[in-house]
C-alpha cells in the first residue's frame, strides 16, 4: 500500500494519541496525586488519609468511601511546588496534544479524499499532508516532555517531603497515568516520525511541501485554414503546433 493512502500506521499514532490524551485528563481530574496517611494511637478512632489532587483535596477514615473532609477550592491554596507546576504543565501538555491530533487528522483526511492533481484555482490554500505529520509528532514531542517532567518530579518531591517531615506521604496512582500517558505521546510522536521518513524516501509528488503550480497540461491544435494558405505549395506540410498551458 502506497503512502498516499491513509494505512495502519497514522491511524494507530492517532489512537495512541487520543489515548494518551485521555490518560492525561483523567490524571488531570482524580485527586491522587498525592496520599498524606496519618495514624492514630487511640484504639478507638480510626487511621486517616488524606487523598490530594490538584484541583481538590478529600480526607477518609480507613475502610471509608466518604470523604470526611472536601475542600472544592483547594486549587487556590495549593502549598506544595510540584503540585502547582502540575496545574500548568498538564493542561498546557493537554492543548499541545489536541492540537497534534487536529493536525494528524487534518493530514490524513487529505491524503484520503484530495486527488492526486490538484484544482489550478486551489493550488495555493492545499495542505502537505507529510508536513502535518510532521508538525503533530513534533508537538507530540512537546506534549511528551511537558508532562513527564514535572510527574517525574512529584516522585523526588515526595521523597523530599518524608525526610523534611515525616515519612507520611506516597505518591498515587495519578503520578503512574501520567508517566503511562507520556509514554503514549513519546510512541506517537515516534511513530509519526518513524512514517516520514520511511516514506519520504519514495518517488512521489507527494513529499512536495505545496504545489507551487498545477501540472502542465499539453494541448495540441492547428493553425486554422485561410485562402492564402489554400493556394501554398502542396509539397507543404501540416505541423500542428504545440501550445503550453499551466
Amino acid at each position: 500500500m502506497g503512502c498516499r493512502d491513509v494505512h495502519a500506521a497514522t491511524v494507530l499514532a492517532f489512537l495512541s494519541g487520543t489515548a494518551s490524551v485521555a490518560g492525561l485528563l483523567a490524571a488531570v481530574l482524580l485527586p491522587n496525586w498525592r496520599q498524606m496517611r496519618l495514624y492514630t494511637f487511640n484504639r478507638n478512632e480510626r487511621n486517616v488519609t488524606v487523598y490530594t489532587g490538584l484541583w481538590i483535596k478529600c480526607a477518609r477514615f480507613d475502610g471509608s468511601r466518604d470523604c470526611v473532609i472536601y475542600d472544592p477550592q483547594w486549587y487556590t491554596a495549593v502549598d506544595q511546588l510540584d503540585l502547582r507546576v502540575l496545574q500548568f504543565a498538564l493542561p498546557l501538555s493537554m492543548f499541545t496534544a489536541v492540537s497534534a491530533l487536529f493536525l494528524c487528522l487534518i493530514g490524513m483526511c487529505n491524503t484520503a479524499f484530495v486527488s492526486t492533481v490538484p484544482n489550478v484555482k486551489l493550488a495555493k490554500c492545499l495542505v502537505n499532508s507529510a508536513g502535518c505529520h510532521l508538525v503533530a509528532g513534533l508537538l507530540f514531542l512537546l506534549a511528551c516532555a511537558i508532562c513527564l517532567t514535572p510527574s517525574v518530579w512529584v516522585i523526588f518531591y515526595n521523597n523530599y517531603l518524608n525526610r523534611k517531615y515525616e515519612p507520611i506521604f506516597s505518591f498515587d496512582i495519578s503520578v503512574f497515568i501520567a508517566i503511562a500517558s507520556a509514554g503514549g505521546l513519546f510512541f506517537t510522536s515516534v511513530l509519526l516520525c518513524l512514517w516520514y521518513c520511511a516514506c519520504k524516501s519514495l518517488p512521489s509528488p507527494f513529499w512536495q511541501p505545496l504545489y507551487s503550480h498545477a501540472p502542465s497540461m499539453h494541448s495540441y491544435a492547428s493553425q486554422p485554414y485561410s485562402s492564402a494558405r489554400s493556394r501554398l505549395s502542396a509539397l507543404e506540410i501540416d505541423i500542428p503546433v504545440v501550445t503550453h498551458a499551466s
